[in-house]
């Protein structure tokens, strides 16, 4: 019997996991065992697992109980049956959505039937209390019967009250039992647990102040050691089996808790579906045609006997909603675009019978699961549609899902890193040598590095880490919330889920996302998606600018300029596209049709796109289409013969097995498993169906082998269509409103300076020019201003928004100012200080007024003293009014500002170089072509040119005098290596801040790419 076991999954307040526990009770002979987490964490997994080694798993949980204010005393609360499971669920939840997590004493005694409690009286926080009055009010809450005195020996230490214990818990007519409480698996975890003790509460091991570890001697003791320990109690070991043993509670069964959504008097859900999806589509097409229809009353009736009407209704609510808050919303996912039932509620803007989408790929009646509706959000306002529906069905109906991260290889080797107290150098070489790929151990890790092995073996304290990390690796780390998982439920959570708090007062479910799925609630994903951010900000600016709303379901699908954009490759910023291979792809297979690019998105995956130059050639009439059997042709002309699609296999088997769509489906899941059994069974199902439909068994036998050759490489079409309608709109955009639509992928590129200088060359490449910022006429992010982009006053470094709102505030109301003065006066002394005003004259800011850039620098304390002078204590009187027009300040004078420190000022509070940079001149006017220094690529001969901006000369170990040289052009900086050689001939070139013409060959060394320079010229 194991009465107290702690797990890995308690957040590092145990360290023991369940994959090496469960096969050591199991040779023990053990009986049962009890989980008492703080929570109930893994409480699942440790039911299911121990079951499956024929040990009785016992659900149970460490609480602290609050008898008084700021006194809280510890005890274990064991499920006795099924109520008392539920009662653990409400326990759990009460506790963890607390300030301080303990359970008051009133609300035990709600909680209590159906459960055991043991009080711990040997813990520390029994300590001072009185044992009687403190027992004799839990008596009144949860009855003599339910309560038990528990009495621990760690290690066989004797406590030494342990008489005054039995002497109270004789007198109240209570038992005691046996407590032996395990956090770790063997004696030699000790110090792993420690360290994981340290990890959690953020000490080091070599802090004095870290409290002093509690848990000694709390490993899993073998069946003799536990007699041993408690010699002469043997009635509490009893005891104790038989608190475990009256345990009984089950896991709960699985079921579908549908919710419900709440339909005016006299509608049923269905109708209300029938009646919603009628409207809807009406208002889609105009007129229903019978094909509409038809396809619609089915589906219809297909989701009606499914049970799933309350969910679809659900989730056309909170589109409404989005919609009407002009919230955008991605126009599908997955497979649901396959339901005309989704098009008609707004669900999705893909009509299936137009793109031959089929509906059994997304809910078949054939495998009743719970349909899979993932939505994709604005990301910026994803949060606002999870509190509408948080609102609108109640908080305690609604829940986000926990996740948990793992100490993976490279984490768990940081982690304990850190708690040893290693030197910054010794964590900067674990992090480089330890790779973060997924699934990678630490042993296979430190395998791959001769350097970490030779590492360790200089100091056995590394060794201590070493054994220690290996300990803890894999086990949680830290709890937060799932990136897109909802929950919904017909009941209140807390009667089917542990609950915790989580942000923006919706509540986090204790278990992750298989464990809730599992139990039968239904989950929805609420995305956020960056490209629906960018779509929604173009859309946005555009209205604000033009006064036009733009409806993306009435941009046309045959605008001959977004396409151009597709055939040439020009794809950054469009959603899907912008890698090299699928630029390379767009240019092979050059899309004139909306077709072709969801057939691109489809074939672009490892596998299909090997079929990549077979469709080009089809689709360009460079090769004809050939189909293994004429009933093919109607199927994969769209795709010119090649399998593209899931849906393709689908229809196949329709064609030619004669089967419903339904077991069209099952038919693609099961293929796609590649199991040999099932192959074989399905290869007979599907030729015996297609010779009774009138086939030979050869074509039958072909076709199906066909199937299973591209069972892997099919995709989703449905997927397919509504990812690529979001890349086509971006596109359409930046084909017809290009302006916008670099201003605003700007403002998301934000920080990232690389990115921004190529997306500005790239910009005024299409014919758009670019403004520099200005205190008169920007906004904080980009902004069109007149078919130009604007940069705005966000894109200068230490611009912050609270600085930019009061600029935007009295710019407002005083209106555009014409100097330096007027500007500090409309702002007044506490906002116009230097520290904000130096950085918007470097980024060119205040040129709008006239003066250099060198004389705006030495007046600022000039404009500040007028800004004191005209509003002395920052408020107003009745002379304010009059003084810009008595005080009349001058410019003090700056005198000249050379070109470069002009540059560098820019670089420095912007990042990038906004005046043209004098490389950029010299390319102008140069007769032969440079390579930009941010497009030199990797390898291969090169020719740049760039100011010389630092030289640093050495001596080789022959004495002989060579340079590294770094040069920078409009786009970037390199590293250029003269050779002794090269040295001897170019060294007269070679002077700072001059113009220098450099030949020579790529190279790259130490994850860097540098010039190994063959020939110089002075310019």
């Amino acid at each position: 019997m194991y009465p107290q076991i702690v797990t890995g999954a308690d957040l590092l307040r145990g360290i023991i996991k369940l994959d090496t526990l469960a096969p050591l009770l199991k040779r023990r002979g053990a009986t049962a065992v009890a989980i008492v987490n703080s929570k109930l964490y893994g409480a699942r997994s440790f039911y299911k697992v121990m079951q499956k080694q024929g040990i009785r798993p016992v659900f149970g949980l460490s609480i602290y109980i609050e008898i008084e204010k700021g006194k809280s005393v510890f005890a274990y609360v064991y499920a006795k049956d099924d109520e008392g499971f539920r009662n653990l669920l409400k326990i759990s939840s009460a506790v963890s959505t607390k300030e301080f997590e303990t359970l008051p004493l009133q609300w035990l005694g709600a909680y209590s039937k159906g459960c055991i409690l043991l009080v711990s009286i040997t813990d520390k926080s029994w300590e001072g209390v009185n044992w009687v009055d403190t027992l004799s009010l839990l008596i009144n809450r949860v009855g003599k019967d339910s309560l038990v005195v528990g009495v621990s020996r760690p290690g066989g230490v004797v406590h030494f009250e342990e008489e005054t214990i039995e002497n109270s818990a004789s007198a109240l007519g209570l038992s005691i039992a046996a407590v032996y409480e395990s956090r770790y698996l063997d004696k030699e975890d000790a110090f792993a647990y420690e360290v994981a003790e340290a990890i959690r509460t953020g000490y080091k091991l070599n802090d004095p102040s870290r409290p002093k570890n509690i848990h000694n001697d709390a490993y899993v003791p073998e069946e003799q050691e536990i007699k041993e320990w408690f010699i002469g109690k043997h009635k509490w070991l009893e005891n104790m089996a038989d608190i475990l043993l009256t345990c009984n509670a089950d896991l709960p069964p699985n079921e579908q808790l549908m919710p419900i959504f709440p339909v005016p008097e006299g509608e049923t859900a269905p109708s209300l579906l029938a009646k919603n999806c009628m409207v809807g589509l009406k208002k889609r097409l105009g007129t229903i045609e019978k094909q509409y229809e038809a396809r619609l009353r089915y589906e219809i009736d297909v989701i009606t006997k499914m049970g799933f009407a309350d969910y679809f209704l659900i989730v056309e609510d909170f589109m409404r909603y989005s919609a009407d808050n002009n919230i955008l919303t991605g126009p599908g996912r997955g497979s649901s675009a396959g339901s005309l039932v989704a098009f008609a509620l707004g669900i999705t803007d893909v009509d299936p019978i137009k793109y031959g989408l089929i509906f059994e790929r997304f809910l078949n009646p054939g495998r009743v699961t719970l349909p899979d509706i993932d939505i994709d959000f604005a990301d910026n306002r994803r949060s606002e549609v999870i509190e509408y529906v948080a609102r609108k069905y109640g908080q305690a109906y609604v829940a986000q899902i926990i996740t948990f991260g793992t100490l993976s290889a490279r984490s768990v080797a940081r982690n304990v890193a850190r708690v040893f107290d290693f030197s910054n150098e010794e964590m900067a070489f674990l992090s480089k040598e330890i790779p973060s790929r997924s699934r990678i151990t630490l042993e296979e890790a430190i395998g791959e590095s001769k350097a970490v092995l030779d590492w360790i073996a200089i100091d056995p304290i590394r060794s201590r880490w070493l054994k220690a990390a290996q300990t803890l690796e894999g086990l949680p780390r830290n709890a937060s919330t799932h990136a897109a998982g909802v929950i919904l439920s017909p009941v209140p959570l807390v009667e089917v889920v542990p609950l915790q708090n989580g942000a923006d007062d919706i509540y986090l479910t204790q278990w992750p996302m298989g464990d809730v799925e599992e139990r039968g609630l239904l989950k929805m994903d609420f995305l956020g998606l960056r490209n629906l951010t960018l779509l929604d900000r173009i859309r946005a600016m555009i209205s604000y600018d033009k006064g036009v709303q733009i409806n993306f379901e009435a941009i046309p699908l045959d605008d001959e300029s977004t396409f151009t954009l597709f055939r040439t490759g020009d794809m950054t910023g469009i959603f899907q596209f912008e890698s090299d291979g699928m630029r390379n792809a767009l240019r092979l297979i050059r899309p004139n049709s909306f077709e072709d690019i969801f057939a691109i998105t489809a074939l672009y995956r490892p596998g299909p796109m090997e079929n990549i130059p077979l469709y080009s050639r089809r689709k360009n009439g460079e090769e004809k289409a050939s189909y293994l059997h004429p009933l093919l042709e109607p199927i994969l002309s769209e795709t010119y013969g090649v399998i593209v699609y899931q849906e393709q296999i689908m229809q196949i088997a329709v064609q030619f097995a004669g089967f419903t769509m339904g077991e069209a489906d099952l038919l693609r899941r099961a293929v796609s498993k590649k199991k040999r059994e099932i192959l074989q069974q399905e290869r007979i199902h599907f030729t015996q169906s297609a010779i009774q439909n009138g086939f030979t068994e050869k074509a039958a036998t072909e076709v199906y082998d066909l199937i299973v050759k591209f069972a892997d490489y099919g995709f989703p079409k449905s997927h397919a269509v509504a990812y690529s309608l979001i890349s086509y709109r971006l596109a359409f955009l930046k084909a017809n409103e290009t302006a916008y639509f670099y201003a605003a992928l700007l403002s998301s590129m934000t920080g990232n300076n690389d990115k921004t200088m190529a997306l500005l060359r790239e910009a005024e490449a299409h014919g758009v020019s670019v403004l520099p910022p200005s205190v008169n006429h920007s906004q904080y992010m980009y902004t069109v201003d007149h078919s130009s982009i604007r940069i705005g006053l966000g894109a200068i470094k230490g611009v912050t928004p609270t600085f930019y709102k009061a600029l935007k505030e009295a710019r407002h109301s005083t209106g555009k100012w014409k100097n330096l003065f007027d500007m500090a006066a409309s702002l007044g002394s506490d906002i116009f200080t230097e520290k904000a005003i130096q950085p918007l004259i470097k980024a060119g800011a205040l040129d709008v007024f006239g003066e250099s850039r060198a004389v705006l620098l030495a007046s600022i304390d000039a404009a500040i003293a007028h800004a004191l002078f005209i509003r002395p204590d920052d408020g107003e009187d009745l002379l304010s009014d009059l003084m810009p027009a008595v005080a009349r300040p001058k410019y003090s004078p700056g005198g000249t500002m050379p070109r470069m420190a002009l540059l560098e000022y820019e670089r420095e509070v912007l990042g990038f170089y906004l005046s043209e940079h004098p490389a950029g001149e010299a390319k102008k006017t140069a007769n032969e072509t440079y390579t930009d220094i941010a497009e030199t690529g990797e390898q291969g001969f090169v020719k740049i040119v760039g100011l010389v901006m630092e030289i640093k000369r050495i001596r080789t170990k022959k004495g002989e005098a060579m340079a590294f040289v770094t040069v920078q052009d409009e786009t970037g900086e390199i590293s250029c290596t003269f050779f002794p050689k090269q040295y001897a001939t170019s060294s007269s070139d070679l002077v700072e801040m001059s113009m220098i013409h450099i030949d020579g060959t790529l190279e790259k060394r130490g994850g860097k790419v540098q010039i190994l320079v063959q020939q110089t010229k002075n310019r």
